[in-house]
């Protein structure tokens, strides 16, 4: 299929796993932050409206208090989350400045998303921020969740806010940026013939079986969890791309057309 259509992609959401945030549970990957940076700085820049959604704030918070492991209680896992949310944004906030780009935090728990009034007003505090030239920032605030924590994630890592959040600001596309290089026809960590599907325009209990495991040990989304964020993205005629992480600055070439990751489209 061909993809030149994303060239024309005007507001975008990219969203950030904890897989990419941290190099492992205990170390923070800087490089992939300052990278990202720019990347969105560009896009911004370019005349993209540009939202970044993250997730990591436990990981960070574990590095920044020496932990090599995550907690199995939720007192200790919001603990570690309040520490974390203030650490990561800080992160955002000097990488986007070393590039003179301004960053607004935006802190969202599942309730909000099941609440008219309020979904209205987040709404309107993204467009403000848009309109102002500041990139939002927002992550799922696991600080005060109970439910939504890493354990028993409602968001699946923020996938499924990612896509609210897109549903909520009528966006093109929604990038997912992820420790794997897309959808692939079986688990490739455990199949060695498994290949990347370029283009999903269907989503059915075929393309589920594909789906294999909840992430890595110190992530709560998976496939399972992205793939439900692109039906989300898909009911509502937008587009949405799984790719790898890794060099954040391919998605330069994503929106150029070029054939990375897998690209969920209707049509």
């Amino acid at each position: 299929m061909d993809r030149s259509h994303l060239k024309a992609c005007k507001r975008i959401v990219v969203k950030v796993g904890t897989n990419t945030v941290m190099k492992s549970p205990s170390e923070i990957d800087y490089r992939k932050l300052d990278r990202l940076a720019y990347v969105l700085t560009e896009l911004h820049h370019s005349g993209k409206e540009v939202i970044l959604v993250t997730s990591g704030a436990i990981g960070v918070g574990a590095s920044f208090l020496g932990r090599d492991t995550y907690p199995d209680s939720i007192p200790e896992q919001q603990a570690l989350a309040s520490v974390g949310q203030t650490a990561l944004m800080n992160l955002y906030s000097r990488f986007f400045g070393y590039y003179s780009q301004n960053v607004g935090q935006i802190l969202i728990t599942r309730d909000v998303t099941d609440q008219p009034l309020a979904v209205e007003n987040v709404r309107n505090n993204l467009f403000t921020l848009l309109d102002e030239g500041i990139i939002p920032v927002i992550n799922e605030n696991d600080a005060v969740s109970v439910d939504e924590l890493r354990f028993s994630n409602k968001f699946g890592d923020n996938d499924t806010l990612s896509a609210i959040v897109g549903e909520i600001m009528e966006a093109d596309l929604l990038i997912i940026l992820s420790d794997v290089e897309g959808l692939y026809t079986s688990n490739p960590v455990e199949d060695p013939n498994a290949t990347l599907i370029p283009i999903i325009q269907e989503i059915n209990q075929g393309v589920y079986d594909m789906a294999h495991g909840k992430g890595s040990e110190f992530s709560s989304g998976g496939m399972t969890t992205k793939l439900k964020a692109a039906e989300i993205v898909m009911e509502n005629d937008h587009m949405m791309v799984i790719m790898s992480g890794d060099e954040p600055s391919d998605i330069f070439d994503v929106l150029e057309g070029k054939n990375i990751g897998t690209l969920f489209a209707n049509k």
